[in-house]
C-alpha cells in the first residue's frame, strides 16, 4: 500500500536511465542532505544493459551541469566528443546528396523566416546557419577560451553508453547518497489496490518503497508485465524494428573524428555512424519486413568496410511503439520501459532526462496528489510521443528513392492524421515558431525546417508573396551569417585537435 508520505523511492535497472534517473531526483532533492526522503536504485549483475545510445541532444548539457558532472569528466570517462547535429545522407535520393539538422538555430530564428528568400529551399540550411560549414569542416563547436558547457555553436555529445552508466553510479553513490544493490528480482507483490508493494529480490527479499521507477528496458518489468499497462504499437507508421551494431577502431590514433552523427540511407533502413575518441560506433537500423538480417549485415560490413574484419555484430530485435500509460498508481516507466521507436534524432536519452525532471519536480508528497501527477505526466507523455512518431517520420515520408522500403513510407495511408494536418499548413507557409508553442516541446520550428527542407519539401511561398517583402533583410542576414561562417571556420579548432589540448589542460 502506497504510504500517504512519499519517503522512499525505489529504482529497479541501472544503465543510463536507472542511473541518470536516480542522479536527477537526488541532486534535485537531496542537496540539503535531505533526511526524509531515500533512493534506492537496485540492478542485476546478471542483466547486461543495451549500451548503444551513444547520442545524446542538447539538453543534457544542462542536465549533466545540473546534477554536478564536470564536463571534463565526461570527457576523459567515456570517451567522448561533441556533437554538432545530424548528416543525412542520401535520404532523398541515392545520389551522394545530403542536409544536415545542425542545433544551432537559424540566424534570425524567431524574428523572421528566411525560408521564402533563401535561393534554393534545399540548401535553407546552408544559408540561414553556420554549423553546416562547422560540421563539414570537422571542427569543434568551442575554442580554449569557452567555459565549461559553453560554446559558440550549440552542441550535444557522442559518448560511450556503457562507461556513461558507470560514471553515473559512481557518482550517485560517492556524492549524492543512493543506496546501491546489486540482486535479481525474482517477482513483484503488488497491494490489494493493484499498486506495487515491493520487488522480490534473490538475495534481499521484499523491497518495499513509496514510488516504483521501472527502467528495466525493452522488458518493462513492472509497468508492462507486473501492473498490465498494454503496449501500442508504432510499425505502422514506423517500419524499422531490427539494429545491428558493430564498435570499429580508428585505422590511426590521430584520424579525426566527425563532430556529428552521419546516418546514411540504405536500401531497406539506414546506417548510423558516431565517432568517439578511441573507435566509431556504426550500426545498421532496418526492417524485417523488406530486409534480412544477412542482407543487413552485408550492407553493414559493404559501408565499414576493411576496418569492420573480424568484428563482432551485435543483433538488437525491439517492436516500435510505446505503453498506453506511462505512470500507473505508484509505479512510472523511464528509458525503454516506457517505450522506443527507433534512434534516429537521439529521442530515448532526452525522454529519460525528461522524465526525470518531471519526477524530480512533482514527487509526490502523499497517496492523494499522486493519481492527478499521474494524470497529468500522461497527458504530457502522450504528446510527446506522437511529436516524436511525427518527427521521425518525417525523414522518411519525402524520399525520391525507389526501393520498396523507401516507397511504403511515402503511402500517406502510413501518415499520423497529426502529421497530415501539419504539413497541410506548411504547403502554404512552412513551420514557424508559431506552430509549436507547447511547453512541452521537444523539437522546435527549426529542427522541422531543416529536416523538411533538406528533403526538399518546398512550400508554396508565392500564393501569398505579399507577405514576403523583407528581401533587403533577409539578404543582409544570409550576408551576416556568410561573415559568420567565415570567421568559425577560421577560429574553432579541428574536433580531436581540441579534445587533445583542453582534456590536457584539464589534466594539468
Amino acid at each position: 500500500m502506497v504510504s500517504n508520505t512519499c519517503k522512499k523511492l525505489v529504482i529497479v535497472g541501472g544503465g543510463t536511465s536507472g542511473w541518470l534517473t536516480a542522479a536527477v531526483i537526488a541532486s534535485q532533492h537531496k542537496k540539503g542532505l535531505n533526511k526524509d526522503l531515500e533512493v534506492v536504485l537496485v540492478e542485476s549483475s546478471e542483466i547486461p544493459t543495451i549500451g548503444v545510445g551513444e547520442g545524446t541532444w542538447p539538453t543534457m548539457k544542462n542536465t549533466l551541469h545540473a546534477i554536478g558532472i564536470k564536463e571534463a569528466d565526461l570527457f576523459k570517462r567515456c570517451h567522448a566528443v561533441f556533437k554538432q547535429g545530424g548528416k543525412f545522407v542520401n535520404w532523398v535520393n541515392n545520389d551522394g546528396s545530403f542536409y544536415y539538422h545542425p542545433f544551432t538555430v537559424p540566424l534570425s530564428y524567431g524574428r523572421m523566416d528566411l525560408a521564402p528568400y533563401v535561393s534554393s529551399i534545399e540548401d535553407y540550411a546552408v544559408e540561414a546557419n553556420f554549423q553546416h560549414h562547422v560540421c563539414e569542416a570537422g571542427l569543434a563547436p568551442r575554442t580554449m577560451a569557452d567555459s565549461e558547457y559553453q560554446g559558440q555553436c550549440n552542441y550535444a555529445y557522442h559518448l560511450d553508453a556503457g562507461e556513461l552508466g558507470v560514471l553515473l553510479k559512481e557518482h550517485c553513490v560517492q556524492n549524492l547518497g543512493i543506496t546501491h544493490i546489486v540482486d535479481t528480482m525474482e517477482d513483484v507483490a503488488l497491494a490489494d489496490d493493484g499498486s506495487i508493494a515491493s520487488v522480490v529480490l534473490s538475495k534481499h527479499g521484499a523491497l518495499t518503497g513509496d514510488l516504483f521507477v521501472d527502467c528495466t528496458g525493452l522488458s518493462s518489468l513492472l509497468l508492462g508485465k507486473a501492473l498490465g499497462v498494454p503496449f501500442i504499437e508504432a510499425s505502422d507508421v514506423l517500419f524499422n524494428n531490427r539494429a545491428l551494431a558493430m564498435q570499429v577502431p580508428y585505422e590511426n590514433d590521430d584520424d579525426p573524428i566527425a563532430c556529428h552523427t552521419i546516418a546514411t540511407a540504405q536500401n531497406a533502413g539506414w546506417i548510423w555512424d558516431i565517432g568517439l575518441t578511441h573507435r566509431r560506433g556504426v550500426g545498421h537500423v532496418y526492417s524485417s519486413e523488406f530486409m534480412t538480417d544477412e542482407e543487413a549485415e552485408a550492407n553493414l560490413r559493404r559501408y565499414v568496410g576493411k576496418a569492420g574484419e573480424g568484428l563482432m555484430v551485435r543483433k538488437i530485435s525491439y517492436q516500435p511503439g510505446h505503453r498506453a500509460r506511462f505512470w500507473e498508481k505508484n509505479c512510472v516507466a523511464v528509458g525503454m520501459a516506457a517505450g522506443f521507436v527507433e534512434p534516429l534524432e537521439a529521442t530515448a536519452i532526452m525522454l529519460v532526462e525528461i522524465t526525470a525532471r518531471f519526477i524530480a519536480d512533482n514527487l509526490p508528497v502523499n497517496q492523494q496528489i499522486m493519481a492527478i501527477t499521474a494524470k497529468r505526466f500522461n497527458k504530457q507523455m502522450d504528446y510527446r510521443w506522437q511529436r516524436i512518431i511525427d518527427f521521425l517520420k518525417l525523414h522518411y515520408m519525402l524520399t525520391k528513392r525507389p526501393e520498396p522500403y523507401w516507397q511504403a513510407h511515402t503511402d500517406q495511408s502510413k501518415f499520423p492524421p497529426s502529421l497530415i494536418e501539419d504539413l497541410a499548413i506548411w504547403s502554404q507557409r512552412g513551420p514557424t515558431s508559431n506552430d509549436f508553442d507547447s511547453a512541452i516541446e521537444l523539437f522546435p520550428a527549426a529542427s522541422y525546417q531543416y529536416v523538411l527542407y533538406g528533403m526538399g519539401f518546398s512550400p508554396d511561398f508565392a500564393a501569398q508573396d505579399y507577405l514576403y517583402d523583407q528581401q533587403e533583410q533577409a539578404d543582409r542576414v544570409i550576408k551576416r551569417n556568410t561573415q559568420v561562417t567565415e570567421q568559425l571556420l577560421k577560429t574553432l579548432p579541428a574536433h580531436r585537435d581540441f579534445i587533445q589540448q583542453w582534456l590536457s589542460t584539464v589534466n594539468n
